[in-house]
């Protein structure tokens, strides 16, 4: 049987809009709390929390979103392409602010790395402590 991208809810599955449409209430509800309450948090990241905390508070929405998440996920390569149209149509810019940008992307991976490093050894889990 071929794979079909949505199935009807007469086979038992939910189709792709009732996924989708829990997808985006969750993150609509996010952004509504962030911006209710001028939270430092991106809306969308507070969406995925409250999604999370769904999954857990009822396990079978997982599955009724599950597959379009997988199919979205497949296509992510896609949502790229705006920003890779920005960069080529920055260029002037970033060739202007290259050393700038450079300097900030280092300094900033180095301080993610000695952040991470500071929490992994506060919760034990420093790398040195493992024998090798």
């Amino acid at each position: 049987m071929p794979r079909r991208f949505a199935r009807s809810a007469g086979e038992g599955g939910p189709i792709i809009l009732t996924a989708v449409a829990i997808l985006l209430t969750c993150q609509l509800c996010g952004e509504a709390i962030a911006r209710a309450l001028d939270l430092p948090l991106p809306g969308p990241v507070l969406g995925l929390a409250l999604l999370a905390t769904l999954f857990v508070l009822r396990p079978a929405l997982f599955d009724q979103v599950s597959e379009t998440t997988r199919t979205i996920l497949s296509h992510l390569s896609l949502l790229f392409v705006p920003a890779g149209v920005g960069v080529v149509a920055s260029l002037d810019l970033l060739s202007a602010n290259g050393p700038a940008i450079a300097a900030v992307l280092l300094a900033s991976t180095v301080l993610v790395y000695l952040a991470a490093d500071a929490v992994s050894a506060r919760l034990g889990h420093h790398p040195l402590a493992y024998p090798r």
